[in-house]
């Protein structure tokens, strides 16, 4: 049985915002269970079977719109006719009720964007590289309503205290926004990055509502993938529509 971890924030019930665990599956080690990527090295049939899963469980009401995710800025929005290839990309909006956006991640951290009466949502896959380069700031660009109006969850990702970094990543981040300073912590010789307080700054006065970012994907292993904890592995799947 598939199990999710679901938004709570102020949105109407008829919008579902939900990230998978590791279970339900039929991926093996190291991809077990209910591994959603095509690109990881998992067998293919696996990876069907697992889609298919997530479907008829979650009773999606249209196959799940997939992106060719690459830690960019690109954005695509999504109409009446949902996607008809793979578009490089790793940020989607869409006011069609129905359609379903979805991103896979293992650490970095899906931004679910929704307006509180569902008539637009949006879906960010914000690592640190898209976070640099403004990929929040675009998905929040697309939205017609007033920013009180915009709710945000922030679903699993890799915690400050297991995502360590160079001087490099720092200065390239705190180079961009001066603010994202205050999102570090002196270790040893290198930083811990927080990636929850990052999205939170580049957020903030700009949305109604911001909410989550209270799991770490390295450290809850029974429940996450992570690609900072394992390299090898699978990827969650976090999903949002409008029934």
């Amino acid at each position: 049985m598939i199990t999710t971890f679901k938004a709570d924030w102020p949105v109407t019930s008829e919008v579902n915002a939900l990230t998978t665990t590791r279970s339900g599956g039929v991926s093996v080690s190291p991809f077990g269970q209910l591994n959603v990527a095509t690109h990881v090295g998992d067998l293919p049939a696996a990876v069907q079977e697992n889609r298919r899963r997530l479907s008829q469980q979650l009773e999606l009401p249209t196959e799940p719109n997939w992106l060719s995710q690459t830690h960019s800025n690109g954005m695509v929005r999504i109409g009446e006719q949902g996607l008809q290839d793979l578009p490089d990309a790793d940020a989607a909006y869409t006011d069609v009720a129905g359609q379903v956006l979805v991103i896979m991640t293992a650490d970095c951290l899906p931004v679910f964007l929704a307006t509180k009466d569902g008539s637009e949502l949006a879906l960010v896959h914000a690592g640190w590289r898209g976070m640099v380069n403004g990929i929040i700031g675009r998905a929040l660009k697309q939205f017609e309503a007033p920013a009180d109006e915009i709710c945000v969850w922030l679903g699993p990702a890799i915690s400050q205290q297991a995502f360590e970094v160079g001087d490099d990543v720092r200065d390239l981040i705190i180079g961009r926004n001066a603010e994202h300073a205050s999102a570090f912590q002196r270790y040893q010789m290198h930083w811990k990055a927080d990636l929850y307080e990052i999205a939170r700054q580049q957020l903030a006065g700009k949305v109604g509502f911001i909410g989550g970012g209270d799991h770490c994907t390295y450290t809850e292993s029974k429940l996450f993938y992570s690609y900072r904890r394992d390299g090898t592995t699978g990827r969650m799947a976090n999903l949002l529509w409008k029934s």
